[in-house]
């Protein structure tokens, strides 16, 4: 039994007759009146009552009709969950924070576009606060965000590590750091090169103060994120702190505008950039493998790691 012959005797039902029926659906007569006839004799009952003057409903399919709407109203709300779900898997909204290393990110989406020309991602810059509320309310399908080890993890959110590394100073190569084998909190807070800090939202604006214990740098700038961060770096305004994967092998370190090292005092605090997506409710195959990519990208030799403690 095919979907196609059930449609078939609805038309015939609603239109009256065969040939009406034959005309709305594109078809020959004796092709419909044979598919129909293959249909009654699967079910056992002959669905048409046919005459000299054409072929209509019987009985018999009158009282079938209700089954037969029913199979038909069934396998349209089918198809068209199939379509919100394809509607949905064209567009993939992508929440990250900023701190989002670059050698993982756009390697994963050139990659995801090679294999889903026909499936956007849009990559929104925001914090994670935010991006936890957009990926319970649905806005966003996929959600890069950072935390340090040892914080929760909402319970709502499915949360895969992607990558694993420490909280590194971002400098320039001339900086007079960057002579050093590690930077210290004090040469944070002694004013010869001014500390450019995220702001409060941040992850890293949180392990500033942690780092610093509360006490204020000489002087320092504030802005909105990593990338702002890297930039303001590179233009000599002054250093800033970053997880390392935030740093290898992005464009500005690979041109040699900036470099990083290590914090001193045996600073042990990891930073996991983390994937998250929400537990409930089906989940499009392109976002999907979207995830899957990020997952097995982060795996891929060469995908910036963990400094050595």
């Amino acid at each position: 039994m095919r979907i196609e012959q059930l449609e078939y005797i609805a038309a015939v039902t609603r239109l009256g007759s065969l040939r009406r029926a034959a005309e709305e659906l594109h078809l020959s007569q004796p092709a419909l009146s044979e598919t129909v006839r293959n249909l009654e004799r699967e079910l056992g009952v002959d669905l048409l009552e046919r005459k000299r003057s054409g072929a209509t409903i019987s009985a018999e399919g009158r009282e079938l009709l209700p089954h037969i709407a029913s199979v038909i109203e069934a396998v349209d709300r089918l198809r068209g969950a199939a379509g919100d779900q394809h509607r949905v898997s064209r567009m993939i909204r992508l929440g990250t924070v900023n701190t989002a290393t670059v050698p993982l990110l756009v390697p994963a989406v050139r990659e995801f576009r090679a294999t889903h020309p026909v499936t956007q991602v849009e990559v929104v810059g925001a914090q994670q606060a935010e991006i936890h509320r957009a990926l319970l309310e649905g806005s966003f399908d996929l959600g890069l965000v950072n935390c340090l080890q040892g914080d929760d993890v909402p319970p709502t959110l499915e949360s895969t590590e992607l990558l694993r590394g420490r909280p590194v100073v971002c400098l320039r190569p001339d900086s007079p750091l960057a002579a050093r084998p590690t930077v210290s909190a004090a040469d944070l807070l002694d004013g010869r090169e001014p500390l450019i800090v995220m702001r409060s939202g941040y992850l890293m604006h949180r392990f500033i103060h942690r780092l610093l214990a509360g006490r204020t740098p000489s002087f320092s700038y504030s802005t909105d994120g990593a990338e702002m961060g890297k930039l303001m770096v590179a233009e000599g305004l002054g250093v800033t702190v970053l997880p390392d994967f935030s740093v290898i092998g992005d464009p500005l370190e690979r041109g040699g505008a900036i470099t990083h090292r290590p914090l001193a005092d045996g600073e042990a605090t990891e930073v996991l950039l983390m994937i998250q997506r929400r537990r409930s409710g089906s989940v499009p195959r392109a976002v999907r493998d979207l995830h899957e990519l990020f997952v097995r990208r982060a795996d891929t030799p060469g995908t910036p790691r963990a400094t050595a403690p």
